[in-house]
């Protein structure tokens, strides 16, 4: 996975472009065709939670798409995030020169 300087779009955000706006849907119709509440749809799509598997897969089932592709675009922010914020103190498992604690 390539990690770049810009941040991955939330998939919440990329839904909501790319699928409940340009079908002129409500967030209260979208929810239901999902079969979720309005709400954990409106804190999906303004990026309050992340895209669970189950999310995926409902997306992927109501879009005709694959669960990977959603799923991945949830992996790549989460991966972003971390690369930001990386642990500190990490050693080479194969370095023979490290201490061990």
């Amino acid at each position: 996975m390539n990690i770049t300087e810009r941040r991955p779009t939330h998939p919440g955000k990329i839904l909501l472009e790319t699928v409940i706006k340009p079908l002129g849907l409500t967030v209260t119709e979208a929810a239901k065709r999902l079969g979720i509440s309005r709400q954990n749809l409106n804190d999906l799509i303004h990026e309050d939670t992340s895209l669970s598997m189950n999310m995926a897969l409902r997306i992927a089932i109501a879009t005709n798409t694959s669960p990977e592709s959603w799923y991945e675009r949830q992996v790549r922010l989460d991966l972003w995030e971390a690369m930001r914020n990386k642990p500190k103190g990490i050693k080479m498992l194969n370095d023979s020169t490290a201490k061990t604690a």
